[in-house]
């Protein structure tokens, strides 16, 4: 627990010095707020890396699983070259609205993509490859977002999967959250999985104590990753 606000205040630090004032990021989280978006966006921090590693691996095309309100979606989006594509599964109309208003005014709109709709129901429509899969979206479902994306993904793509600590409790046998529950079945769908080389990356920030999953798409197998 971040009792004194010290995780709030160190992202204020760098974030002051490394990412800067953003009007167009700024007026999204604005937008979101007014929308009545749940306050659940990436951290600045987190959106600058999304967009770092997308430059790392020269993206072209990105899939997103989990729009809200477009916040996550620029980041990355930034990254690409003129004629890439993010391709971003939203299950709610109200929030693909207001992403791609985000999305229009941040000038980033041509890039991309909302495929609306329960991505578990949309995602056996799109068609890869993708260089780079960011999934943020319900956590029940995490392990069979997993297994879309890798088959979606080229060899040496990125896979970076949020919210996977829960703040402690996935290493808790007995809770029965089904988010908790989801994240379990997660961890083991990557462990299980040739497909895929993983680690996982704890993190405290403003919004508290949580991780995220970052893998690489290389179809080697468990002895040899």
């Amino acid at each position: 627990m971040d009792d004194d606000g010290i995780w709030g205040r160190v992202d204020d630090y760098y974030g002051q010095r490394l990412l800067g004032e953003d009007e167009a990021l700024a007026e999204a989280l604005r937008a979101n707020a007014a929308a009545g978006l749940p306050p659940i966006d990436v951290t600045p921090a987190l959106g600058k890396l999304l967009h770092l590693l997308a430059r790392s691996v020269g993206a072209r095309r990105i899939l997103e699983v989990g729009t809200l309100g477009g916040y996550s979606t620029i980041w990355p989006a930034r990254a690409l070259p003129a004629h890439g594509e993010v391709v971003t599964c939203e299950v709610s109309p109200r929030h693909a609205e207001v992403a791609r208003a985000n999305l229009d005014r941040a000038g980033v709109g041509e890039r991309v993509r909302i495929v609306p709709g329960p991505a578990l129901q949309t995602l056996p429509e799109v068609q890869g490859p993708f260089d780079m899969v960011f999934v943020d979206a319900d956590k029940v479902s995490n392990a069979e977002y997993l297994d879309h994306a890798i088959r979606l993904l080229r060899p040496g793509a990125l896979v970076v999967i949020d919210n996977v600590v829960r703040g402690g409790r996935v290493v808790d046998g007995s809770d029965d959250d089904p988010a908790v529950l989801g994240t379990r079945r997660l961890a083991d769908a990557l462990a299980a999985d040739p497909r895929i080389s993983a680690t996982m990356v704890q993190t405290v920030a403003a919004q508290g104590y949580d991780g995220f999953v970052l893998g690489v798409v290389d179809g080697a197998p468990p002895e040899q990753r």
